[in-house]
């Protein structure tokens, strides 16, 4: 796995990142040459993030409410994070969590992590995808405020 290219204009979101000095540290992660884009990859993925994350002290799979069965996968002061790798369906689901958190003034930014359009072919039928999602954070500018980071991995 590697980092494709990231989408840091939506809201000024790679600005928030590098300001936390973290924008750096999170394209890293998805340099991760031993994490093979493969049919079925997703564990190995979603393993290797986690691990990632847990070394540098963020909180995984953190509920937004506890009357809710709802969680983001990573969160860290106030920054948020979301790893998709599954159906294309879950995408605007994930832009929705996290546009309640900044609405609830609980983060200041988000990245949303996934992969390329060709990668996302390779590891399943109907993956989400990095390129569709930008076109609709694109779209839904005034919808979804919160700055979003999207990260893009092949």
């Amino acid at each position: 796995m590697k980092l494709a290219y990231t989408y840091d204009g939506h809201h000024s979101a790679g600005a928030e990142w590098e300001r936390r000095e973290l924008k750096e540290w999170l394209t890293d992660v998805f340099e991760a040459p031993a994490v093979k884009i493969a049919p079925r990859c997703t564990p190995d993925i979603r393993k290797h993030v986690e691990t990632e994350f847990l070394k540098e002290g963020w909180a995984l799979n953190v509920n937004l409410d506890q009357a809710y069965r709802l969680s983001v996968f990573a969160m860290q002061d106030d920054l948020a994070f979301q790893l998709q790798t599954g159906n294309m369906s879950r995408a605007p689901y994930d832009l929705l969590k996290l546009q309640f958190l900044f609405q609830s003034q609980k983060i200041e930014a988000a990245a949303l992590a996934m992969p390329t359009r060709e990668a996302a072919k390779v590891i399943g039928d109907n993956v989400a995808n990095a390129e569709r999602v930008i076109g609709e954070l694109e779209l839904f500018n005034r919808v979804i405020t919160v700055p979003m980071l999207v990260v893009a991995f092949e």
